[in-house]
């Protein structure tokens, strides 16, 4: 595929390195508490809306409006009207006065997102993944503030679009959310602080589990078309979600990028494929996948994921030091040396789904803007090489994958429900899947 003119050029590990640790050390300048003052644009009221209406958008809007009665979820948009309106009802049922979404501002529809945008101050973004990169863009250009789930990209050309994209909101002057949200846990932030000061060592291998059953899955309705139930049942195709390492496991690499400082990893290699999760409700993607990320100092990350029924279930990370493991789990993550417990968290856990929206919300009040581009598009970035490697069954290096010209199906302005469906099932009643060994996705 050839290179789109919007592309960055070529860019090297040791550069993406670099302009990484300039981009943490403005964010870390910001900071995650930011203080109370006047609407930046001089209102008394924060007019937010969602692009998406599913569970995580609609979550992200209550825990927006959480933040204060000033806050006004006023537009939405979705491209299935039952999903809108049921996301539209819960939300009234939840806050009746502050949930002003009239008929007129329910946009259905590929193009409601710019009529969201257009009717708006704070853009919550949480659809289709593919869609993304798309929606951020065209959100920071019109000034407006930002909060994007994550995957933030599936591929490596959407990436390179998202890391624009956290450049232009600097510019701008507005914020752009990540959500990513494990760094606005209190609990995770002391434990850390803490590795970060040498009380578990030197940092010699990490564990990362997102172990569970499938993620939900829709039977296809009565007539519906098949390019149709591929948007319906969006999660389990690859060309609109890119699976289950940039979706799930985005979340563990993310907490190890922020341990190692952001340093990424140099190559990744892995073991995949699909094992128990057959039928068209589940798609095109692998049930099971682990990766092995290397780094220049000789630490390895152990990356594993799963979606099975009936099978162990855990999604937490086990840090091991050359003074002692730390046991990263939500509530009470501690420290070990030789089994015995040497710290433990014993604050009371907050909750980073409400403070990611909390701090958003007042950066908006404040007019300091946040930006998670210092971990966004990194911590994506791993999630898709992982992937890649998964796919291909072959050692994935970063600068290989990163200038990669990879973009899974149609490019976002080309997807709606007028295309031929990028995939169909076979003669089993199954979407083919990838071929370790035999599948190829790096080109130049």
């Amino acid at each position: 595929m050839p290179r789109q003119q919007n592309e960055t050029p070529s860019v090297s590990r040791r550069n993406f390195l670099k302009r990484s640790a300039a981009t943490a050390s403005v964010a870390d300048s910001v900071g995650l508490s930011i203080g109370r003052g006047a609407h930046a644009a001089g209102s008394d009221t924060i007019r937010i809306g969602m692009i998406g209406s599913g569970n995580r958008c609609s979550g992200a809007a209550a825990e927006s409006l959480r933040a204060g009665p000033d806050v006004k979820l006023v537009a939405m948009c979705d491209v299935f009207d039952e999903r809108l309106q049921a996301a539209r009802k819960n939300l009234i049922k939840m806050y009746p006065e502050q949930v002003a979404v009239d008929d007129d501002h329910c946009f259905i529809g590929f193009d409601g997102y710019q009529k969201v945008i257009d009717s708006v101050d704070v853009v919550l973004i949480a659809s289709a993944s593919k869609f993304h990169a798309m929606y951020a863009e065209a959100a920071i250009k019109a000034g407006k503030h930002v909060f994007v789930e994550k995957p933030h990209a599936i591929d490596p050309v959407g990436i390179r679009r998202v890391e624009a994209v956290c450049e232009l909101a600097k510019e701008k002057g507005v914020s752009l959310v990540s959500g990513l949200q494990s760094r606005y846990s209190e609990a995770w932030q002391e434990t850390v602080k803490r590795i970060h000061d040498g009380q578990i060592g030197d940092i010699v291998a990490m564990q990362s589990m997102f172990l569970r059953a499938p993620y939900r899955v829709y039977e296809r309705p009565e007539g519906m078309s098949e390019i149709e139930y591929q948007f319906y049942n969006w999660y389990h195709f690859r060309w609109l979600s890119g699976d289950d390492v940039p979706q799930s496991l985005v979340h563990n690499v993310d907490r190890m990028s922020w341990i190692l400082h952001e340093v990424m990893p140099r190559s990744c290699f892995s073991l995949a494929g699909r094992s128990s999760s057959f039928g068209v409700q589940f798609g095109d993607m692998f049930d099971h996948t682990t990766v092995i990320y290397e780094y220049e100092s000789g630490t390895r990350l152990y990356a594993l994921c799963r979606t099975q029924a009936g099978c162990y279930k855990n999604s937490s990370d086990v840090i091991m030091g050359s003074k002692g493991i730390c046991y990263l789990d939500r509530r009470r993550p501690h420290f070990e040396s030789k089994g015995e417990k040497y710290w433990q968290y014993d604050g009371k856990p907050n909750n980073p789904y409400v403070a990611e929206q909390a701090a958003l919300i007042e950066s908006v009040r404040t007019g300091k803007p946040i930006n998670s581009g210092y971990h966004m598009v990194g911590s994506t970035m791993i999630g898709v090489m992982g992937q890649m490697a998964a796919y291909t069954g072959k050692t994935v290096e970063w600068d290989e994958a990163y200038n990669s010209n990879l973009q899974y199906g149609p490019s976002p302005e080309e997807s709606s429900f007028d295309i031929d469906p990028p995939t169909v099932p076979d003669a089993t009643g199954n979407y083919p899947i990838p071929k370790p060994g035999l599948t190829k996705l790096i080109r130049g």
